[in-house]
């Protein structure tokens, strides 16, 4: 087995066939089939499914070990860079839309000006999408949402938020301060999708209250639901970071009393090491955090 065995099949794996595959790799067909040839016979194992290109149950195995190589090597090269000079290399960051929406700019600043010579690459998706590839070794750290289930990743508490209501103006809960949990059975809502952290946690509080809520619209991305929230469609359940008050539009924030804060954490696999550049990067998402969560109404520091 050695590396180019490897590069081959995540190349098939990732540009979807054995064409694209040696496009990619600079080279010839026959050279990415033999080498994938020769890593199934020491397997003993089909890996790439000829007749449609895909992997097997085997060869996604290997591929998700091979991704995790890839960025230990790379991790290696960036280490010894460091270590005889500034800190440097490339750090894949993934971030939940709404903490980037504040977030990003800030952090982008703090690394360019503390480290110029790691580059960041900055992922926005849900925690849902983010955290299998954050376990895949496609991602090198991760700020989602509690709660998840993974033993495969480590966490770091960054802040609590409040859940809110932003509805338009001529909405009736727009009228209100303050409403109570139970007031939000009687209209339906636009919701995060079931199975994501934020509904669950929803769920949770309002079942405990014997309320049932009622959607309009139910969509796995806080954001789209805060946008569609902006222009009219509806009232929504958001944290607190999906409204700030730069946002234009004809719309109101509403406090809900009685659901619990969402939980927002910065990520890791449980193995393998971080690179410098990572680790660097870690650092200045917790500082980030602690200097600018007061700018964002609704966002707490963990005690």
């Amino acid at each position: 087995m050695d590396l180019r065995q490897l590069n081959a099949v995540l190349a098939v794996a990732e540009h979807g066939g054995f064409s694209a595959a040696a496009r990619a790799l600079h080279t010839v067909q026959s050279n990415v089939s033999a080498h994938v040839a020769r890593l199934e016979k020491e397997l003993g194992a089909t890996l790439i499914d000829r007749a449609t290109g895909e992997l097997t149950p085997e060869g996604e195995a290997v591929v998700g070990r091979a991704r995790r190589i890839q960025a230990e090597l790379a991790s290696l090269d960036a280490d010894v860079s460091s270590i005889q000079g500034e800190v440097s290399g490339a750090v894949t960051l993934g971030m939940i839309g709404t903490t980037a929406r504040w977030l990003s700019p800030l952090l982008f600043d703090a690394v360019a000006r503390e480290h110029p010579r790691v580059r960041l690459i900055l992922i926005d998706a849900t925690t849902t999408t983010l955290l299998p590839r954050l376990e895949a070794g496609e991602l090198d750290l991760a700020v989602v949402n509690l709660p998840f289930d993974s033993r495969e990743v480590l966490t770091t508490p960054l802040f609590e938020e409040d859940k809110i209501i932003v509805a338009p103006v001529d909405h009736p809960l727009a009228q209100k301060e303050y409403v109570d949990i139970a007031e939000l059975a009687h209209h339906p809502l636009l919701l995060a999708a079931p199975g994501t952290g934020f509904r669950s946690e929803l769920d949770t509080d309002v079942s405990q209250r014997g309320v049932v809520l009622t959607p309009r619209a139910e969509v796995d991305g806080v954001r789209l639901l805060a946008s569609l929230a902006f222009q009219g469609y509806g009232a929504a359940v958001l944290p607190a970071s999906a409204a700030p008050g730069w946002v234009g539009g004809d719309w109101k924030r509403v406090t809900i009393d009685g659901l619990t804060p969402r939980s927002v954490v910065l990520a890791r696999r449980r193995r393998g090491l971080l690179s410098k550049a990572a680790n660097a990067v870690a650092e200045l998402v917790v500082d980030v955090v602690n200097k600018g969560a007061d700018t964002v109404t609704g966002l707490r520091l963990p005690s």
